[in-house]
């Protein structure tokens, strides 16, 4: 009877401890109004901070996000920057999704922005960016004549070559544009999340030097619908996504992957997910992890079995510090938040 009490009271305990962490977290925001829809973040560190949006427009902060420094890149005034990978406050790399698609750098603070690729071609639509090292990154596009658009660079962005074994695509299939986070790359190996038709987890097995491609748990058979997102952290893969054009429909929005002792992944649909269409999901920590989309931004403390709405507010990206704490935020209309712990 003791051993009961005892066990029910530290139940209690770390249920009351729980639910008092998820209400101290809040966002603020920082930024708004600015003509831009932002999709692309990269966090640098505590102080330094790159956004990228449509109509040409990138910003950079070094204070952490209280002041950020705006400008239109001169000659891409109708450039959709939708992603952006950043080294420093003086480095970085953004990619334009529409035509002509395309990919700058600079090395100067933005003072000064280089192309180093170009296609005119109306079939080729760019979806995200990022580098798993300072000279190794790729860009993904949606898929032409059943494969995926790999654009690989080794020289940190001067010059960029197709990837020589692009992944197979099914038909109807493509990833989304939405945050940049479609795309990750651990180590030289390529992930990649994809929706419309379908939904899976395509990612190259360096063990067995072949592409995989599981099915996942989450809406799908429109356009509109799939796996927006993932992201990894502590031997755990999260998914969000769902369907933009239904925002408010919380079932089948997100999943979760597990590895298997023979080294493949077990997927589950999360039952108690995020409220809603999420076009983005970051690893913050220990066993948390923030998701966020138009109906607003939810967390999980528990490796995402159980989520919580912490805000309302419509953003399209949230993203953490490579080499720090800070976690940022960013959606339409130039809005910027921080999240705070």
């Amino acid at each position: 009877m003791k051993y009961s009490i005892l066990k029910k009271a530290f139940l209690f305990l770390c249920i009351s401890l729980s639910a008092y962490y998820l209400k101290a977290q809040t966002i603020a925001i920082l930024q708004q109004g600015k003509p831009t829809s932002i999709r692309g973040l990269s966090v640098v560190d505590d102080n330094v901070a790159w956004i990228s949006g449509s109509k040409g427009y990138i910003a950079i902060t070094r204070n952490g996000g209280k002041n950020w420094d705006w400008q239109q890149v001169k000659g891409f005034e109708k450039a959709d920057f939708r992603d952006i990978e950043a080294f420093s406050d003086k480095e970085a790399v953004i990619m334009s999704s529409g035509t002509p698609a395309l990919i700058l750098k600079t090395i100067d603070g933005g003072a000064s922005w280089h192309e180093k690729y170009r296609n005119a071609d109306t079939s080729y639509f760019f979806d995200a960016v990022d580098f798993d090292s300072p000279k190794h990154g790729v860009v993904l596009g949606d898929p032409i004549k059943g494969k995926f658009v790999l654009m690989e660079t080794k020289d940190g962005g001067e010059t960029w070559g197709p990837y020589k074994n692009p992944p197979d695509a099914l038909p109807g299939e493509a990833a989304f544009a939405a945050s940049g986070t479609c795309l990750r790359i651990v180590k030289g190996a390529v992930a990649i999340s994809s929706g419309g038709i379908n939904a899976r987890f395509i990612y190259f097995n360096i063990t067995i030097g072949s592409w995989q491609y599981d099915p996942l748990p989450i809406m799908h058979h429109k356009s509109s619908q799939g796996a927006f997102s993932f992201a990894m952290g502590r031997g755990r893969l999260l998914f969000v996504g769902g369907d933009y054009a239904n925002d408010k429909k919380t079932d089948s929005v997100a999943a979760v992957a597990l590895p298997r002792l023979d080294a493949t992944l077990m997927y589950a649909p999360i039952k108690t997910g995020p409220l809603g269409f999420q076009s983005c999901v970051e690893y913050i920590f220990g066993n948390t992890f923030l998701s966020t989309g138009t109906p607003g931004s939810n967390i999980t403390t528990d490796d995402g079995k159980a989520w919580a709405k912490i805000d309302g507010t419509s953003f399209n990206v949230c993203r953490k510090a490579k080499h720090g704490k800070l976690v940022l935020l960013a959606g339409n209309g130039g809005k910027i938040g921080i999240l705070h712990l």
